[in-house]
């Protein structure tokens, strides 16, 4: 677990057991740094100049779901049908107020949509069908679902099925899915005036079937933004994060337990590892303090602070804020 004061803006691309050193080739690892470190000069830019937290993550996001050597957006993993059907979150502190978006199958940028559901719809949640007609209503760029689709993950979608076709209705998770990167975009930020957002997108779990969705289109199990406590977005197996509603229970352990975002989030990831779940999330509180805590191997995370600085990683082992390495 990583801690650093001062921090304005947090971003996370993923975590899994195969985010392994040496696993994927150094172009790859570079490549997820560099869209680490743009993503977070892009929120940080929108923040100095007296933007809000929610236009921050949302740009942030944007900006991960644009680059396909992430598992959002174009480059999101392939479904069994051979789809990709995304999800996103956004949540912003001061009031609470939320948009949702699950099942998207043509939406350029699921996260905008989600803020769109947020702030110019009566809603939280919508999906599927629903959600792209409402997309249209506002204008939000669309795309055919082949343009989402990358040669990496039309690859990985190919040995899933070589290897017994990905996720089952039973309840175990076979290995060979069990191992592939589990994927997902997030953000938090905190803003001048103090407020707090997150946001999380997701193409979910490469080879879902049966209409799947996981935790992070889910206020308070994938996202989670309250100023009093803290912004979350969680990246791993999200039916683990569904059961412990991981976003909101890290809120509620600050507002209930009169514990630090450090310390919540140790609990919350711990009750998650517990039930058996891989993952991990990014958390920012009201203060300045951001906690970055995995029980994988990895994890694609950074975060810049008030200065600009920024610091990003991907290891467990690498040195992270604290001695000033990693520093870009």
């Amino acid at each position: 677990m990583e801690t650093a004061e001062d921090v304005v803006l947090v971003v996370h691309g993923g975590a899994g057991r195969d985010i392994l050193p040496g696993k994927h080739n150094t172009a790859h690892d570079a490549a997820c740094r560099v869209g680490l470190a743009e993503a977070l000069r892009a929120g940080y830019t929108v923040l100095h100049g007296g933007g809000s937290a929610v236009d921050a993550v949302e740009i942030a996001v944007r900006l991960l779901e644009e680059n396909p050597n992430f598992n959002a957006g174009r480059g999101a993993s392939l479904s069994h049908a051979g789809l990709v059907e995304m999800d996103a979150s956004i949540m912003e502190g001061k009031t609470c107020g939320a948009g949702a978006v699950a099942g998207l199958t043509t939406v350029k940028s699921p996260i905008g949509l989600a803020r769109a559901v947020m702030e110019k719809s009566p809603f939280v949640f919508m999906v599927a069908p629903g959600a792209e007609d409402f997309a249209t209503k506002q204008g939000v760029e669309r795309a055919e679902n082949a343009w989402f689709v990358t040669p990496e993950r039309l690859a990985q979608h190919q040995r899933l099925l070589a290897q017994g076709g990905g996720y089952t209705v039973t309840a175990a998770v076979p290995d060979t899915v069990q191992d592939q990167k589990l994927g997902t975009v997030g953000a938090v930020a905190r803003d001048t005036q103090g407020n707090l957002a997150a946001a999380t997108s997701t193409g979910g779990m490469a080879g879902k079937r049966f209409g799947r969705v996981g935790d992070s289109p889910i206020i308070a199990a994938g996202t989670w933004a309250e100023n009093d406590t803290c912004a979350v977005s969680c990246t791993g197996h999200g039916e683990f994060f569904l059961r412990c509603a991981v976003a909101h229970d890290v809120s509620a352990r600050i507002a209930y337990g009169s514990k630090s975002v450090t310390e919540a989030s140790a609990g919350a990831l711990a009750k998650v590892t517990a039930l058996g779940g891989d993952g991990g999330f990014i958390a920012l509180d009201r203060q300045g303090t951001a906690t970055l805590p995995f029980n994988t191997p990895g994890m694609y995370r950074g975060y810049i602070t008030t200065d600009g600085t920024i610091h990003v990683a991907i290891y467990r082992d690498e040195a992270f804020g604290l001695s000033g390495e990693l520093v870009y």
